[in-house]
Formats: structure tokens, C-alpha cells, sequence
């Protein structure tokens, strides 16, 4: 098993540890688990039943000393002790979606999410627990990466919390010279300077509005209205229901599943666009294609010329370069032709959604609340209106314009309010939870720094009037303003002055007493830099960092967050905290 493998390849040329294996008793085999007591049984009951010749076991995080002497007592009463070659702590306890963004490597994802980190009735040691989980795998990273970070975050929430104990994490590492995973502190694949990166480590409630924003670019919208993990989206295929006679059972709908990374060459340019570029390239795309066939058929035709008078000879002899070239270029044209296909499919699905739902109306509304722009029609009209969207659709916008009012809605328009969003069909859990969450930040923060949170949440749109060859949708022009991660980003690392991020602690783990200074020693700007979202991120955020980083030169950015959620996920999340 190659470590480099990608997920679907490790599915197909892998096995998993918990399914029953046959004895191959003259081929090793090569373990990469999670040192789960469950993961270390199974390892123990293979070397009793000597199912390999060769054992080389790889842990995603560092194995305790406890398993590691029962897996020692395994192979001792089995007489498999030679066979033992290899015990690896690899220190890979992240999922790398992008080059430039990661999320922790949790099965069961509950375990460090919004709502287990903001429930009203947790425990401090099941806080201490979930705080345990983000910093291992934040440690992982940062021994991958091969560099120990300056740390700067907000006060009084769960990023602190992960900050203090990361920092003593590495300083407890560092101390120990003769097994520290940092000795000369190099940093792997030069994508790193020699400068120590900066970690910025933020909570996810000091934004909660963006996590509910329709979006509008290609990649967020996929992950918005699609089945699409871990860079596989998974579509229904239409399967003529309609044409069934009376009385016979639907079919069970086939799902087609797409694999979309960095080999897709139209996803990595197109993925960060606003959806209506999207589309329009996918019909150049497949228009190039069919013009690139063509012209293949043409020169076969060509080549099948028959008779013997010199012009067909002149014209045979001029196409054969041209021929041989074109046959030569097959391959591509034939994964061009997946990639057109696949898009095409991926799309019209998300098109589908916008259509129906009227995204782009939601999109351009919410825009104009986070920006405070002049609204063409009020909140009420939009939850009223039975022909735009899902009653998912109208919370998602209540909670947005609720969040993002400086002076939020009295109780009798409230009242008002809900009672429109419960003729609409939607659940008013949320909106019980986000109203204890603003109550609490706003005796939690001074009145000047909600204001600056609030404003210009995301970024405005222009209608340009142009007719967009999708029906129905309009054609929407993002102009990019910094959402509120990117924001406190910027201050820290070009180190500017920001009521946002001045009271921000600073920890520097090489030092050898811990500093407990909001001021840092380091005045020079940072040129790299590690945003993480202690419970949990998406792709809208992602999105804004990569466009920002796109105007500063030489300086280079990575996202991570302790669960990667859409939308809906998040609403569902709010629900929970709401009906407690």
C-alpha cells in the first residue's frame, strides 16, 4: 500500500483492517490505522493467526506506550516477533482536500463539531477531550509540515483553548532535544521560506452568518446543493419515473459518483469562478471539443480518398502530418471529453438547484443585507413567497438578516417574522439558539466591535443586464470584499493595528518561557501563514482567502477547519443547539 495513494485508489488496491482476510502467510503487509483500541485488537489477532510474513505498521498518530506493549505481547505469545519489520508514528492525522486546505481525520465527525463544542450542557472533561482531538491533529500537521508556528488567537473561547494546549504540546516536544520532531526545524517540499509560519486560529462564532450564505462560485455551490465529500460528488441519475405504469415500485435511482481534484484540469481554473463563467466554459469547452473531432473525421475521410489523380495524392500526402498529429492527441481528447461530460453533468444538477430554489434571487438578497445596501423588497416578502425557495432556503436568510442587524428586530416584528417563517414550514430551532448566541456576544463584546463584524460580510454584486445563455438566472459579478476570518488574517499577518485583533494572544512555543504578551516580540510581517477554524469551516471562507492571497506577492496561505460543513449541515447543527 503506497501512502500516496488517493482515497478511491486505496479503496480499490487496499483492504480494510475490520473485514475478514484470508492467511498469505509469504507476503508482508503493510498497516496504516489509527492506534484505536479496536485497531490494535485486530492487529494483535492477525499476528496470532500469522496471517503475513512481514508486519510494517504505520500509525496515523503516535501510538501510547500501553498499546504498544500489547501489540509487543501479541507477537511475543504468537512467535511473530521478527516478523515485526517495521512500527512507524506518521503523524498524519489531517485530510488534505487542496494544496492549500486540510480538516482533521475524525470518523466520527460529531465528536469535534459546532454542536459539540457550544452545547449548553457539556462537561469540562468532555471539553478537555474534544480540545485533545483538534490539537493532535493540529500537531500531526505541523510535524508533516516540518515547522513550529507562532500562535496568535482570540480570548475567551475554544481557540484559546487549542492554543494554550498546542503550545504546550510543541514547547513539551521541543524541549526534548533528543526526540523532538522539529530538530533543525526544516520545512518539507520548499514550499515553506525559512521564516516560521503564523497560525491564526479563530472560532467559529465570530462569524456565523457566512456558514449560512448562498453562494455563488462554482466549488461552495457544489458542496452547498450536492452530495459532495472528501472531493466526490455524488449525483442521481434520472431514471424515467414518470413513464412508469400506475401501481409498479420506482426503481431505486442509480447514483453516478465524480471524483473531482487536482488531475481535473477545468476544475482547479473554474472551481473559485461565479457559477455563469462556470457554464459558459463548459459550453466552449465541449464546443473546442467537437471542433477538434470534426476536424479528425474530416482527415480520416480525407485518407480514404480513392483513385490515383494527383490532387487526391497531393491532398493525402499534406493531411498525413496533420492525421498522425491529430491521432497522436487522442488521449487528451479523450479525457477531454470525460472532464466535458463530467462537468456537464455536475452543472446542470447544481443549475437544477438555482432554478428551482431561485439561488441566485437568495444570493443577491443576502449580499445586499451583509453590505447594507438598499433592498428592493423586504424579509417578509421573501419568506412569504411560496415560489422562492425551501423553507431551509427562507431560515437560512431570516438568521443572516437576524445576525448581521446592529440593532436586532423587536419583539413584535419578531413575532411577526416567525410567524411567517412557521407558515413556510420552517423549523424555528435555529433561530431560538442564534438569539441566546447574539445575547451572549453582544454582553461578551463592546457595541463598536459588533458593529465592524457585521458590516460587509461578504462581498456585493452588480447586475450587468447581460443576457447570460442560462435562462432564467442572472448573471451576478462578485466584487471581493474581506469576510471576517480574512480579515483578522490580514491584521495579523502584516501586522497591523485592528480593534479586531489587537487584544489577540500571542504564543511562541520555541521561547523558553511561555509568554503570555497580546504583543509581539516579531514586528516584520509574516509570509505564510495557517487559518484554522476551531469548529468548523467552509468553502466560502476558503474561497475568500484564496482570492485575497491572490493580491499579496510572495505571501502564501492554508486553510483548515475541525469539520468542513455545508449549509445545511450547519442549520441542522443550530437546530440541535436550538431545541435543547
Amino acid at each position: 500500500m503506497c501512502l500516496q495513494l488517493k482515497l478511491a485508489q486505496e479503496n480499490q488496491y487496499g483492504r480494510l483492517l475490520h473485514t475478514d482476510r484470508d492467511a498469505i502467510p509469504d507476503v508482508p503487509a503493510v498497516y496504516f490505522v489509527m492506534p484505536t483500541e479496536e485497531n490494535i485488537d485486530r492487529i494483535c489477532q492477525d499476528l496470532r493467526n500469522q496471517l503475513y510474513e512481514n508486519y510494517y505498521l504505520n500509525f496515523i498518530s503516535a501510538i501510547s506506550r500501553s498499546k504498544l506493549e500489547d501489540i509487543a505481547s501479541a507477537a511475543l505469545g504468537a512467535s511473530a516477533v521478527s516478523q515485526v519489520a517495521k512500527v512507524f508514528d506518521q503523524y498524519l492525522n489531517f485530510i488534505t482536500l487542496e494544496d492549500d486546505m486540510f480538516i482533521l481525520c475524525n470518523q466520527n465527525k460529531e465528536v469535534v463539531s459546532y454542536r459539540a463544542v457550544n452545547r449548553s450542557d457539556i462537561t469540562d472533561t468532555e471539553m478537555e477531550n474534544i480540545m485533545d482531538t483538534i490539537v493532535d491533529s493540529l500537531f500531526c500537521f505541523f510535524v508533516t509540515l516540518g515547522a513550529v508556528p507562532i500562535i496568535r488567537c482570540s480570548r475567551g473561547n475554544a481557540a484559546e483553548m487549542v492554543a494554550v494546549k498546542l503550545d504546550k504540546k510543541l514547547r513539551e516536544n521541543l524541549r526534548d532535544a533528543r526526540n523532538s520532531l522539529f530538530t533543525g526545524d526544516t520545512i518539507s517540499a520548499g514550499q515553506f521560506s525559512f521564516q516560521r509560519p503564523l497560525l491564526v486560529l479563530v472560532d467559529r462564532n465570530i462569524d456565523l452568518a457566512t456558514p449560512l450564505h448562498h453562494t455563488w462560485t462554482y466549488q461552495a455551490l457544489v458542496h452547498d446543493v450536492l452530495d459532495f465529500h472528501l472531493n466526490r460528488v455524488n449525483l442521481e441519475e434520472s431514471s424515467g419515473l414518470e413513464s412508469l405504469p400506475v401501481g409498479t415500485r420506482p426503481k431505486k435511482k442509480n447514483i453516478k459518483s465524480y471524483d473531482l481534484t487536482v488531475a481535473d484540469k477545468f476544475w482547479q481554473k473554474y472551481k473559485g469562478s461565479p457559477f455563469p463563467e462556470v457554464a459558459e466554459s463548459v459550453q466552449q469547452e465541449l464546443e473546442s471539443y467537437r471542433a477538434q473531432e470534426d476536424e479528425v473525421k474530416r482527415l480520416k475521410s480525407i485518407m480514404g480518398l480513392e483513385g490515383e489523380d494527383e490532387g487526391a495524392i497531393s491532398m493525402l500526402s499534406d493531411n498525413t502530418a496533420k492525421l498522425t498529429s491529430a491521432v497522436s492527441s487522442l488521449p487528451e481528447l479523450l479525457e477531454k471529453k470525460r472532464l466535458i461530460d463530467l462537468h456537464t453533468n455536475v452543472a446542470t444538477a447544481v443549475l437544477e438547484h438555482i432554478k428551482t430554489r431561485k439561488l441566485d434571487v437568495y444570493f443577491e438578497y443576502e449580499e445586499k443585507l451583509m453590505s447594507k445596501s438598499t433592498l428592493d423588497k423586504s424579509i417578509l416578502d421573501m419568506i412569504s413567497d411560496p415560489d422562492a425557495g425551501t423553507p431551509e432556503d427562507k431560515m437560512r436568510l431570516f438568521l443572516i438578516y437576524y445576525i448581521t442587524s446592529v440593532q436586532p428586530p423587536s419583539e413584535m416584528d419578531l413575532e411577526q417574522y416567525k410567524k411567517a417563517l412557521t407558515d413556510a414550514g420552517c423549523n424555528l430551532a435555529p433561530l431560538n439558539y442564534v438569539k441566546q448566541w447574539k445575547a451572549f456576544a453582544k454582553m461578551a463584546s463592546a457595541p463598536a466591535s459588533n458593529t465592524t463584524k457585521s458590516k460587509g460580510l461578504i462581498s456585493r454584486v452588480m447586475n450587468t443586464g447581460s443576457q447570460f445563455v442560462i435562462d432564467g438566472v442572472k448573471n451576478l459579478v462578485l466584487k471581493q470584499l474581506n469576510l471576517p476570518v480574512t480579515r483578522i488574517l490580514d491584521s495579523l499577518i502584516e501586522m497591523k493595528s485592528n480593534p479586531e485583533t489587537d487584544d489577540y494572544r500571542y504564543f511562541d512555543p520555541k521561547m523558553l518561557r511561555g509568554n503570555d504578551s497580546s504583543v509581539p516580540r516579531n514586528k516584520n510581517p509574516f509570509q505564510e501563514a495557517i487559518v484554522f477554524v476551531v469548529g468548523g469551516g467552509n468553502y466560502i471562507e476558503y474561497q475568500n482567502l484564496v482570492d485575497y492571497i491572490k493580491t499579496k506577492q510572495g505571501k502564501h496561505v492554508l486553510y483548515g477547519c475541525s469539520e468542513l460543513f455545508n449549509a445545511s449541515q450547519f442549520l441542522k447543527q443550530l437546530s440541535q443547539l436550538g431545541e435543547k
